[in-house]
């Protein structure tokens, strides 16, 4: 059964981490942020906008797209865009993880940065130039996928 205080406990919270960004705080910012939060994934756009609809009500798509975009720019929330799929959004833990994706089911998993620091690779540039990230995905089979490829 669901309580006031467990839908207003990350609501709060939410709220705290907007004014901390110095964002205003708004329904709809707070129940995308905490879609966010509460997903262990990668979600895209429209699944955030039906997580946070179960708290504002109604909430547009584009309303939904204005939300993260904003989230993003404060640093709250990572968007990945990989080719071939939605972007997708995840909390933002300033961790330089980089991704996973199955070329099976699409599915999408945090991998550590494995080389030193950020960015975590050393480009060929000349000394003017200020790298900052390094954006990596690896592609491959899902341990569910490569069974089911081995199987055929």
């Amino acid at each position: 059964m669901t309580t006031a205080t467990t839908v207003d406990e990350p609501m709060a919270l939410a709220a705290a981490q907007l004014r901390t960004a110095r964002m205003r705080v708004t329904a709809p910012r707070m129940a995308v942020l905490v879609a966010v939060s509460d997903s262990s994934g990668h979600l895209d756009a429209d699944t955030l906008r039906e997580r946070a609809q179960r708290v504002t009500g109604h909430l547009s798509l584009q309303a939904t797209y204005n939300v993260l975009h904003a989230l993003t720019d404060a640093g709250l929330v990572r968007c990945t865009q990989i080719p071939g799929h939605p972007a997708r959004y995840e909390t933002e833990r300033h961790d330089n993880h980089h991704h996973f994706v199955c070329r099976g089911c699409g599915a999408i998993r945090d991998v550590e940065c494995t080389v030193g620091t950020a960015p975590c690779m050393e480009p060929q540039l000349p000394e003017e130039y200020d790298t900052q990230e390094a954006v990596v995905t690896f592609w491959g089979l899902c341990p569910d996928c490569r069974a089911a490829t081995s199987e055929s």
